[in-house]
């Protein structure tokens, strides 16, 4: 965790200060921890034990920190360490009641090697007193390598497999699962994605009877909203099982088994050349891989037609992907064959592949607010998400996109949209933007047929 210039104050001997004649000896050295540690955070945070007590705080904080043993102390203390705090979250050592956002703020804002060493030594010296966890907290260092091959159908199982009941619980109507479009900061979850998709189709400047390439379909929402709504032939891929099942129901519900192909599929096994005369990836270039974007892009390249129009969306970082303590959690929890790359280095990969990069758009913003409103819907659902997959796997997605918020918020992390032709093509583009935001979102009775069929 990072850590700022701000140095801790003494423990405050005011009205954090607890009777400790009347508490238990690890409960007066947890107090003892929690003062020196977080004294000036009151507002910020309190700290309940297994009894109910209060170490720190007096419950009013945006969030609470709930200790269920002692010994999770002891360890954290004696040997901070992420995945150590993770797992001790993920199998109920630690919980959290409240602002998850502000607890994880906080502990990027403070750190055992911001203080003084007399003041490390003693609390290290408080840590030993207590007793030792009931079970030692595993610390994995990487992702078993069978992990190998990044994209492949073990690594997008890994995640997207979880199961679509669990998914569904949280995710908007549509279920897609990329950053929604706002137009406000109040705008409901569902229309904001809504106009997501319809975005996409227009940046694409979807006509009736084009045909659609989208790689990493998920279940199915932009194909269904590209052929609802715009008359294209569309053809999703994706390497998910449970979305491939899931995207084809909603297919066949939508009676669109004529205009929408879902397939099972890796976009490196597509063959032919100029087949598409659109071609969208939104949310699966995460999982591609820096050293694989050529292949990516040569791939996206072949299939293209020469007069057409590719939009990549995808995360990007502040910087390329370096083996640091935030990134081995997202290796080894969520995304095995993850790794995110500055959006110059994106663009210089696409321009060595033929492309012509035309518009470039950062939605950073959209998507914290979108991993709140997931956060918030996750929570509102927990019995429910639980019962479909388990206490870990909430645990996890709830810290996971709680995490993701604040980081998008900071800057850390941003979402890029890039429209591009095939470098030769000498207008893909209108001259100007007007055609991306005159047009309101269509609905089937506007649906401009042409020759979609």
């Amino acid at each position: 965790m990072s850590q700022t210039s701000q140095t801790l104050q003494p423990a405050n001997p005011g009205k954090n200060r607890h009777d400790l004649g009347r508490k238990t000896s690890s409960q007066a050295v947890i107090a003892r921890i929690a003062r020196e540690l977080l004294t000036g955070h009151e507002r910020e945070i309190s700290v309940r034990l297994w009894d109910g007590s209060l170490a720190f705080g007096d419950g009013s904080a945006c969030c609470t920190l709930l200790v269920n043993e002692p010994g999770v102390v002891r360890e954290l203390v004696l040997h901070p360490d992420l995945f150590r705090l993770v797992e001790s979250y993920l199998d109920g050592r630690l919980d959290l009641e409240g602002d998850f956002e502000a607890l994880l703020d906080l502990g990027e804002r403070l750190g055992l090697d911001a203080l003084p060493a007399s003041r490390r030594f003693e609390l290290a010296r408080l840590a030993m007193s207590l007793p030792k966890s009931r079970s030692r907290i595993p610390v994995p260092r990487r992702f078993p390598g069978k992990w190998s091959r990044n994209n492949s159908r073990e690594t997008i199982s890994h995640h997207y497999d979880v199961g679509n009941d669990f998914y569904r619980l949280w995710l908007d109507p549509e279920m897609v699962y990329s950053c929604a479009y706002f137009a406000s900061d109040d705008q409901p979850l569902a229309e904001a994605q809504r106009d997501k998709l319809d975005y996409l189709c227009r940046k694409l400047r979807l006509q009736p009877g084009q045909k659609l390439l989208d790689i990493g379909c998920g279940w199915g929402g932009l194909a269904l909203w590209a052929a609802r709504h715009y008359g294209a032939e569309v053809h999703g891929i994706t390497l998910s099982e449970e979305q491939c099942r899931l995207a084809r129901e909603r297919v066949k519900e939508a009676g669109l088994e004529d205009r929408i192909t879902i397939e099972l599929l890796d976009y490196r096994d597509l063959s032919g050349e100029a087949l598409y005369d659109r071609i969208v990836s939104v949310g699966m270039f995460e999982h591609v891989g820096i050293k694989n974007f050529p292949t990516y892009f040569g791939t996206v390249r072949r299939l293209l037609k020469p007069e057409g129009i590719f939009v990549n969306h995808g995360i990007t970082s502040e910087q390329d992907w370096r083996r640091t303590p935030a990134t081995r959690f997202i290796n080894h929890y969520i995304f095995p064959d993850g790794e995110l790359a500055r959006i110059s280095t994106v663009l210089a990969a696409m321009e060595d592949a033929g492309f012509e990069p035309m518009d470039v758009e950062n939605l950073r913003p959209h998507y914290a607010l979108t991993l709140r409103h997931w956060v918030r819907n996750l929570e509102a659902r927990r019995d429910e998400a639980i019962a479909v997959s388990s206490e870990k796997t909430y645990r996890l997605w709830r810290l996971y996109m709680a995490a993701c918020a604040l980081n998008f918020d900071k800057g850390g992390i941003a979402v890029h949209q890039v429209v591009a032709g095939i470098r030769g093509n000498r207008r893909p583009l209108p001259l100007r933007r007007e055609d991306l935001y005159a047009r309101p979102v269509q609905d089937s009775s506007q649906m401009r047929m042409g020759s979609a069929k």
